[in-house]
């Protein structure tokens, strides 16, 4: 693919503008190494907290027409174990890596923070937005400005390294939320993460077919949120964004920095189609720049439709 898929984010080259999601292919040294050489510019583990949590139990992962659902409950070894990973990744891969955390406090982030800071991490990805816990926390924190700005605010005065502020759409207003964010110090946003959550139901058991009732909807029936709510941010703030949300293709990719992503994250599609959807995603998007005359990824800026709106 040579250099026409290289990019930047916040001082970092990517050789593609593909993203690896929190949480996607678990979370092991090993996973985020093969998300990489299967064309991921950039990785990002499983959202860790201060101690291990098991998460919900089975069944966690429901398909449907539409996507996923998932209520893996944030299942995670804890941030210390956690951080072993990323050392072990830093030994055979130079790409870079966020470490997503999730904390219900200021003083958990805070906690965080201080610690990836002091690791190999290249970013911390702040998990404000995860439906899954909802109910044991009064909803997804990002659905909060308040609450976000204090939040981030904690994490930022505790990390040297840059701050990523990850949102839910399960807001009235994504993008005051990002503008929270930014103004308590956040150097990139990420969104969105998964919608509702939603319920299905398997009539022959008469049962729901996830053990938590509910789980975070994922895949390609949340595209138009995700393009709108890029949009949305785009146009309130200046900071890069890592945008997701149904990109399946290399056409959804474009769509996705054409609302006004800098880099594109790719989850359910790695879910269905294993990690080669990487490769085959930057392939399709060569394909976009051959067809319009365009030579490398960063013509998609001109392309923006916020910058024509």
């Amino acid at each position: 693919m040579g250099d026409r898929l290289a990019t930047a984010f916040l001082g970092q080259r990517l050789t593609t503008p593909l993203v690896l999601p929190a949480g996607v292919i678990g979370m092991s040294f090993s996973s985020l190494k093969r998300a990489v050489e299967s064309g991921a510019g950039m990785v990002t583990t499983k959202s860790f907290t201060i101690e291990p949590r098991a998460g919900h139990r089975g069944p966690v992962v429901a398909e449907f027409d539409g996507g996923l659902m998932n209520c893996m409950g944030l299942c995670n070894p804890g941030i210390d174990d956690g951080l072993k990973e990323i050392t072990e990744f830093r030994r055979v891969c130079t790409a870079p890596v966020i470490v997503s955390v999730f904390g219900t406090t200021e003083s958990e982030f805070a906690t965080l923070a201080r610690s990836v800071a002091g690791s190999e991490a290249d970013f911390i990805e702040l998990n404000l937005s995860c439906p899954n816990v909802g109910r044991e926390f009064g909803g997804p924190i990002a659905s909060s400005p308040k609450t976000v700005h204090a939040m981030t605010a904690a994490a930022k005065d505790e990390s040297s390294i840059p701050v990523i502020a990850k949102l839910s759409p399960n807001t009235d207003d994504i993008a005051a939320v990002a503008r929270a964010a930014v103004d308590a110090g956040a150097d990139a946003i990420s969104l969105i993460n998964t919608l509702g959550p939603g319920m299905a139901i398997d009539i022959i058991a008469q049962k729901p077919v996830l053990s938590n009732l509910v789980g975070g909807v994922s895949g390609p029936s949340v595209k138009p949120i995700a393009v709108r709510s890029i949009y949305e941010v785009r146009k309130e703030v200046d900071v890069p964004i890592i945008g997701m949300g149904g990109v399946s293709t290399g056409e959804d990719a474009v769509e996705l920095m054409m609302a006004g992503a800098d880099v594109v994250g790719i989850g359910t599609a790695v879910y269905h189609r294993g990690p080669s959807v990487f490769r085959r995603v930057g392939e399709e998007i060569i394909d976009f720049l051959d067809r319009t005359g365009r030579n490398s990824v960063a013509e998609i800026d001109c392309l923006r439709i916020s910058s024509c709106a």
